[in-house]
């Protein structure tokens, strides 16, 4: 009998928590809107699964020598995963609309306010004992605004790793939600006629234009912003193999195998601080809220800057390319060219899109260099 006892102690429904209930439960909502409802499945997926592991009780797996806790060790904590993927990011990005719409670059710049007043937001509230955030929490929850799902993995691990599971969860699950949350901000800072503009077609874009941009664009930013070289570093990097033309097969890897297999190994890393202790804290829901919040702002400072270029040009362009610059890529420029297609049935923007939409990743990966180098 006695035996019977211990072994029933030693089982993991006699050990589960409360708490350890609710995460597991988290968990699984997090496969059912990856797999039922495809948000974000590349990540969500291997994260929700990886915080269901984590929340195992009797089973040391997120801390000490347990292996999501060594992938976080050696991918997150010394910030190779993000930058692995932001390279294999770079290897997918064609910089052709920015390069033949230079002025686009001021759209994906405008879009990083979201970042910086959720960060001052953060400390204000904190400052008024609504939160308790200091300056590098307050920093990498304002990233958020990015929608950049490994610059937020990146600075979280940098700035503040302990809500790196809250952080990366709101990031993706907003990036997600692009399609729902983005139109109603669009559509209440424009006109009908605004939504209806036209943009004349992109010029074409030389070879030897997109081998140079990236490596000017490398030592121009790192030069003035040494913080965001690691980043942008890989992502210049990765683009270069794309455009180069000699090395083929290390842009297919970099493209395909790399990014794939460092996702995986990236998701379950994260999840692993999906711990309960860790997570349900009322700091989640000030990290979900003040991150919903750096998302809208982002949204409507890069519609509201295409109104202002509209009123010191003569060329107009339509304003809703704006809103892609949260860098949400490609889905942000996709929603983009469907409100304008609502309004215009001719009016296609997904290229005039991409523009700010790349641009946004530059200035999320500059946002992210100042907010290291001014929190750490």
């Amino acid at each position: 009998m006695e035996q019977l006892l211990e072994l029933w102690h030693n089982t993991g429904v006699y050990q589960l928590t409360l708490d350890q209930f609710v995460m597991i439960l988290i968990g699984l909502g997090l496969l059912y809107l990856a797999i039922a409802k495809k948000f974000e499945p590349l990540l969500l997926v291997p994260i929700g699964f990886g915080g269901i592991l984590a929340n195992i009780p009797g089973v040391d797996i997120a801390v000490g020598d347990g292996v999501l806790h060594q992938f976080y060790m050696m991918g997150i904590e010394t910030g190779v995963f993000p930058l692995v993927i932001f390279m294999g990011v770079g290897a997918m990005t064609d910089f052709g609309p920015l390069l033949a719409n230079p002025k686009t670059l001021f759209l994906g710049a405008a879009a990083q306010f979201g970042i910086f007043a959720t960060l001052l937001g953060a400390l204000v509230f904190s400052a008024r004992g609504i939160f308790d955030f200091n300056v590098a929490e307050a920093a990498a929850i304002g990233i958020i605004g990015g929608a950049d799902g490994p610059t937020a993995i990146y600075v979280a691990g940098q700035l503040a790793p302990h809500l790196l599971g809250a952080i990366a969860v709101s990031a993706y699950s907003y990036m997600a939600l692009v399609p729902i949350i983005q139109p109603p901000i669009m559509r209440l800072l424009t006109t009908e006629e605004e939504r209806k503009i036209e943009m004349k077609q992109l010029r074409e874009v030389s070879q030897r234009e997109k081998i140079f941009f990236p490596l000017m664009l490398l030592v121009l930013v790192a030069l003035l912003v040494p913080s965001a070289a690691p980043l942008l570093g890989m992502f210049c990097f990765g683009n270069l193999m794309r455009e180069c033309g000699v090395v083929e097969r290390l842009n297919f890897t970099v493209q395909n195998a790399l990014i794939n297999i460092t996702t995986i190994f990236l998701g379950l890393a994260v999840g692993s601080k999906l711990k309960a202790d860790q997570f349900l804290v009322a700091e989640t829901i000030g990290i979900l809220a003040l991150g919903m919040v750096a998302f809208a702002i982002g949204t409507a400072t890069g519609v509201l800057m295409a109104k202002l270029m509209n009123l010191l040009s003569p060329l107009k362009i339509n304003p809703l390319i704006g809103a892609a610059g949260v860098s949400a890529v490609p889905m942000a420029a996709r929603v983009a060219n469907k409100v304008g297609l609502e309004s215009n049935p001719h009016n296609f923007l997904l290229m005039h899109a991409m523009g700010p939409n790349v641009a946004g990743v530059i200035g999320s990966a500059v946002a992210a260099g100042i907010l290291i180098q001014f929190a750490s």
